[in-house]
């Protein structure tokens, strides 16, 4: 039997369990109500129950699940939001405009109606170069002097639907409803965060480490968590786990502290992603998802527990969702063709359409009134935004990524304006589920030498801001995952960067 088969096997003897008792509890009520009583009514008030009070608060949410995508700054998906902070316009045009070494001025952000963009690099030296110590123009100079680019040589064929009507490169670029009207939906009906930062100044990999750990770091000794330092740059095969590999990530993930509360939990990926091997992958129409956004298999803590059954796929996603039997907290990680990763050849609409499945299912179950999603991207893909990040630390924030709130208790159509990061998450899963407690190395019973607890920062925003437990919950907003009709595109595997 599988890790996965006998996490489904032993939440189905959960729920057996739990029916058993429902069904003894009211045939103990009928025989109660049937025997004659020998007590007064006095004593009978007494000695009956009292009702269970209702959930307050954040403790109406049961289930937190966590969407996370690739590769798009803010401004490239919501820069002109009605009411965010977007790009900033003067009389209905940008007006900023950053240097442009290829064309000798200065280019400024344009709207593409484009599904197919090439992003830029963005790894740690980019994304310094991309700030500019605040002044938010390097995207295109750090464009790589790549022969065959369509930033170096705007005149080819291939690049008139990746350049802007002044031959601006497509970093500049953005979208509006049109080309994501799912996302806009969402953003309108639930909650837009317009200052959600990516936790790391760097790529991909870092900042899932974060999303599941608030840490990024290179370990000499896989089983000494204190022989961990801070290292958001990855670049070294041997820093980074690959399926099939012996862990190499030795700090403290969130997952030990569920796992020692007894909070239930999952990772999805695209079904066929071979992560326990040997085995053979087998893409399906998602792709597979690269270790690089799977890190937990790498976690020593994962491994020596067991849990790395606890990652498991889409169908089981979709499984536990129309079944009512979501564990407490879900993270959902794409596949390479429904990533939204620039330069990966497939459409951006496949990759919302991936995701609005996924936010249907868990409305269309019975947990909806008793869910909040979290929708995000994990970091800016190189595209243009013109927020500089707050740092706190020596690894972040990173550049900005569009992050939406879905939930029947999100605050309707707001925006929120806090300073957020992915620790926000995992501060909402520690003050929801763990009491507060934090992955903090002087009291989560396993330390590490991160420089930071993440959740503490003080400028970090509150999640639970965002909702209002006393309205009346939202209905659900099923949408068509095909809005713009189905769409065909050439297929080539991705990075994982």
């Amino acid at each position: 039997m599988s890790p996965g088969d006998r996490v489904r096997e032993g939440r189905a003897a959960g729920r057996a369990g739990r029916q058993r008792a429902r069904l003894l509890s009211v045939l103990l009520a009928t025989a109660l109500s049937a025997a004659p009583s020998c007590v007064s009514s006095r004593a009978s008030l007494a000695d009956s129950p009292s009702p269970t009070p209702s959930p307050q608060g954040i403790f109406k949410l049961d289930h937190l699940i966590f969407i996370v995508q690739e590769n798009r700054s803010f401004d490239q998906y919501f820069g002109t939001f009605p009411g965010a902070d977007g790009i900033p316009m003067r009389d209905g045009r940008p007006a900023v405009c950053i240097p442009d070494p290829v064309l000798g001025r200065c280019s400024r952000p344009y709207h593409t109606t484009s599904m197919f963009q090439d992003g830029g690099p963005h790894r740690q030296p980019n994304s310094i170069a991309d700030v500019d110590g605040g002044q938010m123009d390097g995207f295109i100079r750090t464009l790589p002097d790549k022969p065959g680019g369509c930033w170096v040589d705007r005149t080819q064929k291939k690049c008139s639907n990746k350049t802007g009507p002044e031959g601006q490169p497509d970093v500049m670029s953005y979208h509006t409803g049109r080309e994501i009207p799912n996302y806009w939906a969402y953003a309108r009906h639930f909650v837009l965060q317009d200052h959600m930062f990516g936790p790391s100044d760097s790529w991909t990999l870092p900042s899932h480490l974060y999303l599941v750990s608030g840490w990024s770091a290179s370990c000499p000794h896989p089983n000494r968590p204190m022989s961990c330092r801070s290292n958001v740059a990855l670049d070294q095969p041997a820093q980074r786990f690959a399926y099939g590999e012996d862990p190499v990530y030795a700090w403290t993930d969130i997952t030990y502290l569920l796992d020692q509360a007894g909070v239930s939990w999952a990772y999805y990926v695209a079904p066929g992603t071979c992560v326990v091997k040997p085995c053979t992958e087998s893409p399906g129409p998602s792709g597979t998802t690269p270790s690089g956004k799977n890190p937990l298999p790498g976690f020593t803590d994962v491994v020596e527990s067991g849990h790395v059954g606890n990652v498991l796929t889409y169908d089981d996603y979709l499984a536990a969702a129309r079944a009512g039997t979501l564990p407490s907290v879900s993270w959902i990680v794409p596949g390479n063709r429904v990533s939204e990763h620039p330069s990966s050849g497939t459409s951006i609409r496949w990759g919302q359409a991936h995701v609005t499945r996924m936010v249907n299912a868990a409305m269309l179950g019975p947990d909806w009134n008793s869910t909040a999603i979290f929708l995000t991207w994990d970091d800016w893909g190189g595209f243009y935004d013109h927020v500089m990040p707050p740092i706190v630390d020596e690894n972040g924030y990173g550049i900005r990524v569009p992050g939406i709130t879905i939930s029947p208790w999100a605050k309707a159509g707001e925006i929120d304006h806090q300073t957020l990061s992915f620790d926000a998450y995992l501060k909402l899963i520690e003050d929801r589920f763990l009491n507060g407690q934090r992955l903090d190395p002087n009291t989560d019973g396993r330390p590490d030498p991160r420089p930071t607890v993440r959740e503490n920062v003080k400028i970090l925003g509150d999640l639970t801001r965002e909702f209002d437990f006393a309205q009346e919950p939202l209905p659900p907003l099923v949408l068509d995952p095909n809005p713009l009709g189905r769409v065909v595109a050439p297929m080539k595997r991705q990075t994982s960067a």
